[in-house]
């Protein structure tokens, strides 16, 4: 069974008609975009609940096996390369 993973969840008002996930990238965790809620010009919308995800901790192939939080294994910088 899957567990939900740890998210942070900020609502611009009550009773939010829309929400955004806001997914970080390798290495970083959802609480490095949480300040940019306050600087986003959200006047006259609606309320809108944002939710930052946290990637669980892996070990990442390009970085050398080191741990950390990433939503994936990136196993090389290739891109034509078609790895499942």
């Amino acid at each position: 069974m899957s567990e939900l993973l740890e998210t942070i969840e900020i609502q611009t008002g009550a009773e939010p008609q829309a929400a955004i996930i806001w997914m970080h990238g390798l290495g970083a965790d959802g609480n490095d975009f949480v300040p940019l809620v306050d600087e986003l010009d959200l006047r006259g919308l609606s309320a809108i609940r944002f939710v930052f995800p946290h990637a669980n901790t892996m070990p990442v192939t390009i970085n050398g096996g080191y741990v950390m939080r990433a939503w994936y294994d990136i196993r090389n910088s290739d891109l034509v390369r078609r790895e499942d």
